[in-house]
């Protein structure tokens, strides 16, 4: 069983990428910004991260270059999942070492067959 770390200041994106990871079987965390996705990732096992790009406290970019900092996520995908699709944006993101861009809003059936393709 895959977990998934979930991060987005907006409760109801919160809760609608966490019922459909759910619904997929897949198990979640969920934090509210990055300083919240550091804490609740401490210790845990986490095979992926989604995260929102703009966040109070911390955002994406910043979580992104953080969790690979850290020995345990240096190669779990982190997924920035934002309504931005600047192509600077993405390059920033990829520069801090997110795995992939989704944009808001999405459908389920993308969403899930992004998480598949970065997890198989």
């Amino acid at each position: 069983m895959s977990t998934i770390l979930v991060v987005d200041d907006s409760a109801s994106m919160r809760q609608m990428v966490t019922f459909t990871l759910q619904s997929s079987g897949y198990e979640t965390i969920e934090g509210g910004n990055g300083c919240e996705a550091l804490k609740v990732s401490e210790g845990a096992k986490i095979d992926l991260v989604i995260t929102d790009l703009n966040m109070p406290e911390m955002d994406g970019i910043t979580l992104v270059k953080e969790l690979r900092a850290k020995e345990a996520f240096k190669f779990t995908p982190i997924l920035l999942l934002t309504t931005e699709s600047q192509d600077t944006k993405k390059q920033e993101g990829k520069a801090a070492g997110a795995t992939g861009w989704i944009v808001k809003p999405f459908n389920p059936e993308q969403l899930m067959a992004v998480v598949k393709k970065v997890l198989k």
